[in-house]
């Protein structure tokens, strides 16, 4: 009886020593995922209107950045992007605030082509599922006749 007592002790040493090991590998992979690999900024200026937009790129293709979008005649719009690129475009979601309401967030699905050292934001058909807007699946996204065609910048540190 003693030996079985033993045995079941040894055997749950064993299994919670295991789960750290497979806990501290994730943990090293989650970091090395995120390892920044850039950071790029850009800017977009069509008549009136000026956004301005900072990529940080990570080592396992995701992106994430911030961007601010002073329109002409309407508040400003300042949040944050995150996606990823499928190809030479980014899917990304724009999460912001209008304005000096800090309390209503707004969520936008944006792509953006990239073309050179141009980023192109493009403009798609969205539609609301569940709450959540998003590019409706099968319509093209046009990067022809759009506005905002966004030019690499120097980044600057504020």
């Amino acid at each position: 009886m003693k030996n079985l007592g033993l045995f079941c002790l040894l055997l749950t040493c064993i299994g919670l020593g295991s789960c750290k090991n497979n806990q501290s590998e994730k943990i090293i992979e989650a970091k090395e995922a995120k390892e920044l690999v850039s950071e790029q900024c850009y800017k977009a200026v069509y008549e009136k209107d000026t956004l301005d937009l900072k990529i940080n790129t990570f080592k396992d293709g995701g992106i994430t950045g911030d961007m601010v979008m002073a329109i002409a005649n309407m508040p400003k719009k300042v949040g944050e992007i995150v996606g990823e690129f499928k190809g030479d475009t980014l899917f990304a979601s724009y999460t912001f605030i209008q304005g000096t309401d800090k309390e209503k967030t707004f969520k936008n699905p944006m792509a953006f082509l990239k073309r050179g050292n141009e980023l192109i934001l493009g403009n798609g058909q969205i539609q609301i599922t569940l709450g959540a807007s998003h590019f409706v699946k099968g319509e093209p996204i046009d990067f022809e006749r759009v506005k905002y065609k966004f030019s690499e910048v120097d980044c600057i540190e504020k």
